[in-house]
């Protein structure tokens, strides 16, 4: 009796894990020259439709990501100080965003002050491939960004990368 409950038990709870949506809390971290960059995110079923929906000029961030710095950045003609920034993207159009950071973090549903966004130098595409999930990542760039290091983000269809170097 005692194995048929066990193994009832384990049924069960494979079952449930089987049937879960798991999000995941991730962490990227980077060495970029002196400053270390380290990103922290929780993975979201990628929902385009949010993203299509949004006006123009709107500050997206699944999540409210951060990315902190342990130093300065230059990033093109911005410098970023070192601290923690809430990653995100704005919408210039249907057909281009651009990959911008909010100092600090911003509580769910904050309108963030546009005034204080910082925008990174970006290359949108959507013809990456789909994340079904959000991915965020830093990585070496490519086209226009060869040369630098980029914050990635993929969501959907949607491919953004901002320069950080």
């Amino acid at each position: 009796m005692k194995t048929l409950v066990t193994g009832t038990l384990m049924l069960v709870f494979t079952a449930a894990a089987l049937v879960a949506h798991p999000h995941f809390r991730k962490t990227v971290t980077a060495k970029l020259g002196n400053v270390e960059a380290a990103i922290a995110y929780q993975t979201v079923p990628s929902n385009e439709v949010h993203a299509q929906n949004a006006k123009a000029g709107t500050f997206i961030t699944p999540r409210a990501p951060r990315l902190t710095l342990s130093g300065e950045l230059k990033a093109g003609t911005v410098t970023l100080p070192a601290g923690e920034y809430t990653i995100g993207v704005i919408k210039n159009s249907d057909k281009d965003w651009t990959m911008a950071l909010y100092p600090g973090q911003l509580a769910r549903g904050t309108e963030p002050d546009m005034s204080k966004m910082i925008k990174l130098d970006s290359l949108f595409s959507t013809t990456h491939g789909t994340a079904e999930h959000m991915l965020i990542d830093i990585t070496p760039g490519h086209g226009k960004q060869q040369g630098k290091a980029v914050l990635l983000l993929h969501f959907g269809t949607l491919y953004l990368a901002g320069a950080l170097s």
